[in-house]
């Protein structure tokens, strides 16, 4: 068998040409990796990848217990989890391709506990939106960019990745690839469509990108790919209009895409449709949100708990 660490830039570049996945996720997958390779070379020096068994994975399940991150606290649950979900993804890809190893459904993940999901209600969007000064073009440019993310659903890569030509006003709609290489189509609601549209009308530039920097320096080469707008600037303009906004729940750009998934679902838009609009590939995904949206177990309670005015 091939070294551990030739069988993992394999892997890596399985998952960059055949998979389609992001560079986010072959570097994340590399760093987990890289981590049991490491540890692996540096503990049990005499395994190989073809030695592997439960007890071994064991020993790297306690390492990664005890295992501290950057800020030097011991990793959550769920981020140890990621490092397992890696190595089985590996072992399933070695199998594939004919190498004895440990069949990785033999590895159980634990259970973790349920993240709680954070929605902005209408009326909260309502008051972080009109946070923004729009006195100012930045200003309309952030309003237009938050309306967007709630009138379509979008990741923020999918947001900084936009050029201005894709975005169709009259039709109110424009193509996205999303992850894993999956297109789909989005729709742009009239409020967020007149943003948008204003936002244009006030850029006096010929970049390409939809959503572009206001501070630094120009550079006009590439048709402005320079001055595109990063996903952690966009990050930081949420955070900073929920402050002021004074919103109780601590949104971030990802909270926008729940409160867009859940305000259809709410108002009776089905889950299929919903899994098509937020480019999710497995419905299983989707239906996190069905726990807050269900309107018939909302129904059941309003008819039949005695604390209810109509039930006394």
């Amino acid at each position: 068998m091939a070294a551990l660490n030739q069988l993992i830039d394999e892997f890596l570049s399985y998952l960059e040409i055949e998979k389609n996945c992001s560079k986010l996720t072959i570097r994340d997958y590399r760093h987990y990796l890289d981590t049991f390779y490491i540890w692996l070379s540096s503990t049990l020096p005499e395994k190989s990848i073809s030695d592997l068994d439960l007890s071994i994975v064991r020993k790297y399940r306690v390492y990664l217990a005890n295992k501290a991150n950057d800020k030097g606290q011991t990793l959550k649950r769920v981020t140890q989890n990621y490092y397992v979900i890696a190595l089985r993804s590996f072992l399933r890809f070695l199998i594939k391709n004919d190498h004895k190893t440990l069949e990785p459904s033999k590895i159980e993940l634990p259970k973790t506990e349920s993240r709680s999901l954070k929605f902005l209600e209408r009326e909260q969007i309502d008051r972080l939106v009109t946070a923004i000064d729009t006195s100012k073009e930045e200003g309309i440019r952030d309003r237009a960019m938050l309306e967007l993310l709630f009138s379509t659903g979008l990741r923020v890569s999918e947001l900084t990745k936009l050029n201005h030509e894709q975005i169709n006003i009259d039709r109110r709609e424009f193509g996205v690839i999303g992850k894993g290489g999956r297109a789909r189509v989005v729709f742009i609601s009239d409020r967020a469509a007149d943003w948008v549209k204003r936002y244009l009308s006030v850029r006096s530039d010929n970049f390409k990108p939809l959503f572009i920097r206001y501070s630094g320096k120009i550079i006009e080469d590439n048709g402005g790919e320079k001055m595109r707008l990063t996903d952690r600037s966009v990050e930081r303009a949420v955070k900073k209009y929920v402050r002021i906004a004074r919103l109780p729940v601590d949104a971030t750009v990802h909270t926008l895409r729940h409160s867009f998934a859940t305000d259809l679902l709410t108002n009776g838009a089905d889950l299929r449709s919903v899994q098509e609009m937020l480019g999710h590939k497995n419905i299983a995904t989707t239906q996190i949100y069905t726990h807050i949206t269900n309107k018939q177990l909302r129904e059941v309670h309003q008819a039949f708990h005695s604390g209810n005015k109509d039930k006394t």
